[in-house]
């Protein structure tokens, strides 16, 4: 089986999507709603605009405590990034590349902060009361977590067919 073309591109335009898609809302943060100065903003009782740098990786590890610490985490995650380029761009079945490219979009989405900021721009404050099942995160973050999860889901849930053997009837084997 060979890749399709169109799904090569409907995974880089997906992947370009959710990276300009979480550009612009680092920008709105940083930019007109001035969150870095506000701290947070209010917006549900269970949703809040909560400033955060993020200078580690998911869930704070690897933080990078120096400019050395930066950019290897930088050259970490462009290679992370360049092997699932490479692995969406071999995959055959539609819905490993989407997956894929929801990773991809993230991943250069976060690459970009850290380049530009020393962090990532963290903003997205789920809450239930005092109860917070994340840590707070970012449109890249949420597209990274949901590629994963449909990858790891496909994976377990989608077994390849086995072919079917035909068995030779009685009469075949009897003639």
């Amino acid at each position: 089986m060979t890749t399709n073309p169109k799904f090569r591109l409907q995974g880089i335009m997906l992947a370009s999507f959710i990276f300009i898609a979480d550009q612009a809302v680092k920008f709105i943060m940083i930019g007109p709603l001035a969150l870095q100065s506000r701290r947070q903003i209010h917006i549900l009782s269970i949703f809040d605009l909560t400033w955060a740098e993020n200078r580690g990786v998911s869930m704070g590890f690897l933080e990078a405590g120096s400019e050395l610490e930066r950019w290897l985490l930088v050259g970490l995650t462009a290679l992370i990034a360049a092997v699932v380029a490479v692995w969406m761009w071999r995959e055959k079945l539609r819905g490993d590349v989407l997956a894929l490219s929801l990773v991809l979009g993230g991943a250069l989405g976060n690459i970009v902060d850290r380049v530009r900021y020393g962090y990532v721009v963290d903003y997205a404050d789920l809450h239930f009361g005092s109860f917070r099942p994340f840590y707070i995160f970012n449109l890249a973050d949420a597209a990274i977590t949901i590629g994963v999860l449909i990858l790891l889901a496909r994976a377990f849930l989608m077994r390849e067919k086995e072919p079917v053997q035909e068995v030779a009837s009685e009469t075949t084997l009897n003639e």
